[in-house]
């Protein structure tokens, strides 16, 4: 995730809230969802960008999470997120997810 990213992240946080925020990412390989994540919720790992030692602690999802695909109009969702299911491994993407969503909340 780019300085631009987070800076633009950081003050949404900042103006709405980080507990009326969420996240979607829709990044195709799990360790750059990972890194994503880690960075939204806990700072940015690399200790580069604005989010470094931020803890904002935000929401945050992949959008082909197998538990999310009810929330969207299923044409909709083939139309523009079908084919991706192909190629990423949403169950994989939801588990590591799961795991930070969780210790952010102990």
């Amino acid at each position: 995730m780019d300085a631009e990213n987070q800076t633009t992240i950081m003050r949404i946080a900042d103006e709405y809230g980080a507990e009326n925020v969420l996240v979607f990412l829709g990044a195709g390989d799990v360790e750059g969802v990972e890194i994503s994540a880690e960075t939204l919720v806990v700072g940015d790992p690399s200790f580069a960008g604005p989010l470094a030692g931020v803890q904002l602690g935000l929401q945050v999802y992949h959008i082909l999470e197998p538990s999310l695909k009810q929330y969207i109009p299923g044409d909709l969702y083939e139309e523009k997120l079908g084919i991706f299911e192909l190629v990423i491994d949403g169950q994989q993407i939801e588990q590591s997810l799961s795991k930070l969503r969780e210790q952010a909340n102990n």
